[in-house]
């Protein structure tokens, strides 16, 4: 027997070819063979009329693996929490905290400082040292403002890592969301304070205009800048709705796709392009959001009446000390429950926002196919799968299929193929 006989199995049919092998962070090759999906057509009989019957598709995790409708968009919104509580709710907890804490901490100082500045006032400078403190009372109060859009633009990019990783049946841990967000977080910062800084800018420009024109206007410019004030107001409000949702899916962009903040912008307009998508991100962001506000006035204004009338029967003398500490008390109890609340319409609103991100790019771009290309290279146990999110910056379209060299993989988890 020669060195070049090939082993042939009893019935005589040749062995396959060995399967090429696959280079680390890029699809399998078309000629993979994978399992197949979890949504498929039943066998036919040989000679069988019979259509396939439909079945649905693949749901590996949180969504399942189609263009999603408006009952998934908002149960599934709901549901990132309870499927994984522990780096969603307290990521969320521990930084709204830490935004309370500078807040009563930060209007604490000035008003303690304010205040023995106006008692040790004379008489001769008493308004100018009032009016100081007044307006370090307003920029101290800035601070934790600037500071929570800040926080929440973080929050909304972390929670878009964990809804794409739970789309495809994965639970991270905080650790793990940390790092893959690494990196990530300075973009996030930077889209914020740009924000805020734009909008700043804009309200301080009208509000200067106006000011201008009733000052120096005499009995006309009070009317005109009533009026202009009026009109501002109306269009800064339809601007903003219009902006925010155009750009609503900005840190989403930046986290999943990795893209520098400037592409990431005109990404965003582009995805959120066409009324029927405008709208459905704009009605179904102020729903979620109206649903979270009015579960929270429910409980907090009912703990608000118990409240008031706990302290009338503890306090029937109306003492000053105990007073205050039924104050205290109430005021401590009515923070915890408006920060848990808090907590939880940060992690839902950002949800929602990550899934209509997801739902936009299965409609327009088909990733749909590419998350299911992926559940099936991962139950094959194939360790080179590359991140189906990611796309070509240039032409804005699906690039792990179509480049021949691999994208830049995600940082892997360790219960996770994702590299």
């Amino acid at each position: 027997m020669s060195d070049n006989n090939v082993w042939q199995p009893p019935s005589g049919t040749p062995a396959p070819p060995p399967s090429p092998p696959v280079a680390p962070g890029a699809f399998p090759p078309p000629t993979a063979q994978f399992p197949p999906p979890a949504a498929q057509y039943p066998p036919q009989q040989p000679g069988s009329t019979q259509q396939p019957a439909w079945t649905p598709p693949p749901k590996p995790g949180l969504i399942p693996l189609r263009p999603l409708g408006f009952g998934t968009l908002l149960g599934a919104s709901f549901q990132v929490i309870r499927r994984n509580p522990r780096p969603t709710f307290g990521i969320a907890l521990l930084l709204n905290g830490v935004v309370i804490l500078l807040f009563v901490g930060i209007i604490a100082g000035v008003a303690t400082w304010a205040f023995s500045r106006v008692n040790s006032a004379t008489v001769e400078n008493t308004d100018e040292i009032t009016a100081g403190a007044i307006g370090a009372g307003v920029l101290a109060a800035l601070i934790p403002i600037v500071l929570s859009v800040l926080v929440g633009a973080v929050l909304q990019g972390i929670i878009s890592l964990e809804v794409s990783r739970a789309t495809l049946g994965e639970k991270l841990t905080t650790r793990s969301l940390w790092r893959l967000a690494r990196g990530r977080i300075g973009a996030l910062i930077g889209w914020s304070a740009a924000v805020t800084g734009a909008v700043t800018v804009a309200v301080v420009a009208v509000s200067l205009i106006v000011t201008l024109i009733i000052s120096f206007g005499g009995d006309a410019g009070v009317v005109i800048g009533i009026i202009l004030a009026i009109f501002a107001g109306l269009g800064a409000v339809v601007v903003w709705f219009w902006l925010a949702t155009k750009l609503s899916l900005i840190p989403s962009i930046l986290m999943l796709e990795r893209l520098p903040l400037r592409e990431a912008i005109g990404r965003s307009w582009r995805l959120t392009s066409g009324a029927g998508y405008f709208w459905k991100i704009l009605g179904t962001q102020l729903l979620v959001n109206f649903i979270v506000q009015t579960a929270a006035q429910v409980v907090t204004f009912p703990l608000s009446i118990v409240s008031g009338i706990g302290g009338a029967l503890v306090n029937p003398n109306e003492d000053m000390s105990a007073g205050i500490a039924v104050i205290a008390v109430t005021y401590v109890l009515t923070g915890i429950v408006s920060l848990v609340f808090s907590a939880l319409a940060s992690v839902t609103q950002a949800s929602v926002t990550a899934l209509l991100y997801i739902d936009v790019r299965m409609r327009k771009e088909g990733l749909d196919l590419e998350l299911v290309r992926f559940v099936e290279a991962r139950q094959v146990g194939q360790s080179g799968v590359g991140n189906p999110y990611l796309v070509d910056a240039a032409t804005g379209s699906q690039s792990a299929p179509r480049q021949p060299a691999p994208p830049t993989p995600m940082p892997p988890t360790n219960d996770s193929p994702w590299s």
